[in-house]
């Protein structure tokens, strides 16, 4: 079966959120369903919310089986090898980057295939990647870490911009590839050098 290569970065960044998700339920100390769920939730929030925001229904991961199964399987793994992981906060922030620009990305191309303005694709965008880690501190009864600690949407704003921008000038895999490292890259600056908005 031949995957796009949009196809491959929404795998991608389902399987780095659910590995969020889940490292985040285990550093509570959840239950196997605990971490299952917030894996799920925070794999499947930001998409769940893009779709009903463009009337994309049934929402996409209710369509394709595939994508459950992706989570639970990525979740199985993640239990497994957590005992090889030396030091959860910095694979928790890892994967969380990494969700964030794959997501973003796939936002942005879901509102241009649903022909919306350049500006309502980069909300979309930010909406996809953030809300899925947002439902997921909201669950751990956490201040959602897009609201007070480091960059986390102007990273995807930022991709965003830059993804729109390079889309007429190169190949749509390259400006995609691009954005998502960009995006990756400014958030874990962001957490390594402490970067956050002024607090009002």
């Amino acid at each position: 079966m031949h995957l796009s290569f949009s196809t491959v970065i929404e795998i991608l960044g389902i399987i780095a959120f659910t590995v969020s998700g889940a490292f985040s339920a285990m550093q509570k100390r959840l239950d196997v369903f605990g971490v299952f769920i917030l894996g799920f939730v925070t794999a499947i929030g930001g998409g769940t919310l893009r779709d009903l925001l463009i009337g994309n229904t049934p929402v996409s991961w209710l369509r394709d089986v595939s994508t459950p199964l992706i989570i639970l399987a990525t979740t199985v793994v993640t239990i497994l090898f957590k005992k090889r992981v030396k030091n959860f906060k910095v694979t928790l922030v890892l994967f969380d980057a990494l969700g964030l620009g794959l997501f973003a990305i796939i936002g942005i191309q879901k509102g241009l295939d649903a022909h919306l303005g350049t500006g309502a694709c980069i909300a979309l965008g930010t909406i996809t990647g953030c809300f899925g880690g947002v439902l997921r501190d909201m669950l751990l009864n956490h201040i959602p870490v897009l609201f007070h600690k480091e960059l986390y949407a102007i990273p995807c704003i930022t991709g965003g911009i830059c993804y729109v921008l390079l889309l007429p000038l190169i190949e749509k895999q390259l400006a995609e590839s691009i954005s998502v490292v960009l995006i990756c890259s400014f958030r874990l600056l962001s957490v390594r050098h402490n970067w956050r908005l002024p607090r009002v």
